[in-house]
């Protein structure tokens, strides 16, 4: 009834449950925290969350506000979050641990490896999977980490928040799983919560965003054919042996490259810039602390990840710089051939003028003619009757009285065909 009343929008409810925070189950040391995040289609992401119909039975899921985030746990006291994002899906998993020392290795309980064997029938493809090691302090991290073996040149450690410690490298074991291990060091459970969330987000928006580097470094060298291509047409356009439908098939092959490239990377670049600005956000968030002998997160991010985002925004503003360049040139281009188009204009109206002069003369001259020969015609009638008439009248002199008529003769013809000229104009 009451929804009735509201007669509520059909976003609304969506719109409500964006607005709250995608939060995790409360991690109390020591935790393992498996976390896989999938590039998935719309109709993959809509296979995911069906897929969560088919948990191993006993397992129980809590629907949220927010239909993008799903909460749960499985059998044996492993919680799970699922999250849809624009375009990846993550899948956590929560599972507490009675020992630190349980946390070396690879081994998993019987709980979270029937979750992993499940992951794996989820549809799209990994960009990132990682395990994370929450103990309570630094004094239990050390044989945590000294286990994992973490690459020494590339290890990454810094104090996160109030006084959690990270450790991590950022590579990828045999598993495929990135390694990372947090000291809580006093912090509280729910802050310790968020922390975590927040390094996994942080390294997950990273992904993302490196995904417009290759797409990138793709291009580049379409980009520098395109550029080669254009400047060979710019010293072509003042050669007069190239002709304006080569000139404009070239340059129409050039555009339709340029839009290829536009429309092949254009979201992918402008995606990376959104995940890179995220990052920032993240980090600020974390308030990483560096320790000396350690690179922290800040130094990691910005020399890894800042060099790709640049490289990004280059690649940007060069194909915008070259379809410019392209427009302009097609505008060049246009400019000369309209110009030929009003020479070859302005000569043929030319000509035409000189033609309607010329017929014009001609005209003249046969209307000349035309009043001699009728003038000619008319005088030889004449003449026929007044021999006549002088040959029954000897008194009567033909050849007085024609001379005299001739001239008449003559203007009347003109005069005649003048009037019919003027009628003929007059009726057009």
């Amino acid at each position: 009834m009451e929804k009735d009343i509201l007669r509520e929008h059909a976003s609304r409810r969506e719109i409500v449950g964006e607005m709250h925070l995608r939060r995790w189950p409360t991690i109390e040391p020591p935790t393992l925290v498996i976390q896989i995040l999938r590039l998935v289609s719309e109709n993959e992401r809509i296979s995911a969350r069906e897929m969560l119909a088919s948990l191993p039975a006993g397992s129980r899921v809590t629907d949220t506000d927010n239909p993008k985030h799903l909460v749960g746990e499985l059998p044996g006291g492993t919680a799970f979050v699922w999250e849809a994002h624009t375009e990846a899906s993550a899948f956590t998993f929560f599972t507490p641990i009675a020992d630190p020392a349980d946390l070396i290795g690879s081994a998993l309980d019987s709980s979270t490896a029937a979750a992993l064997e499940w992951a794996k029938h989820l549809q799209g493809e990994t960009i990132r999977a990682t395990r994370m090691a929450i103990v309570s302090d630094d004094a239990a991290a050390t044989p945590v980490v000294d286990a994992l073996g973490l690459t020494e040149t590339d290890l990454v450690s810094c104090h996160i928040g109030a006084g959690a410690r990270v450790w991590t490298d950022f590579r990828i074991d045999r598993e495929g799983f990135g390694r990372m291990v947090i000291a809580a060091n006093g912090t509280g459970a729910r802050d310790l919560t968020r922390l975590a969330q927040r390094v996994q987000e942080l390294g997950n928006y990273r992904n993302l965003a490196l995904l417009g580097l290759p797409a990138a470094h793709a291009s580049w060298a379409v980009l520098n054919q395109v550029e080669g291509t254009l400047r060979e047409l710019s010293g072509d356009v003042s050669r007069p042996e190239i002709t304006d439908d080569i000139l404009l098939q070239r340059v129409s092959g050039l555009s339709l490259d340029l839009m290829s490239i536009s429309v092949g990377t254009g979201y992918r670049m402008s995606a990376t810039q959104a995940y890179a600005q995220l990052v920032e956000e993240r980090l600020a968030e974390l308030s990483p602390r560096a320790i000396a002998g350690f690179q922290s997160l800040t130094d990691f991010t910005e020399r890894r990840l800042l060099p790709a985002v640049r490289t990004c925004a280059a690649h940007t503003r060069r194909v915008a710089d070259l379809s410019e360049r392209t427009a302009s040139f097609t505008s060049l281009l246009r400019a000369r051939i309209e110009t030929r188009i009003e020479n070859q204009n302005a000569r043929l109206l030319e000509s035409m003028e000189r033609s309607s002069s010329l017929q014009l003369r001609l005209q003249q001259l046969v209307e000349g003619l035309s009043v001699v020969a009728l003038s000619y015609y008319c005088i030889g009638l004449l003449g026929y009757v007044l021999k006549g008439i002088e040959a029954a009248d000897g008194r009567f002199h033909a050849p007085e009285i024609l001379a005299l008529a001739t001239p008449l003769v003559v203007i009347s013809a003109a005069m005649a065909l003048h009037r019919v000229k003027r009628r003929l104009f007059v009726s057009v």
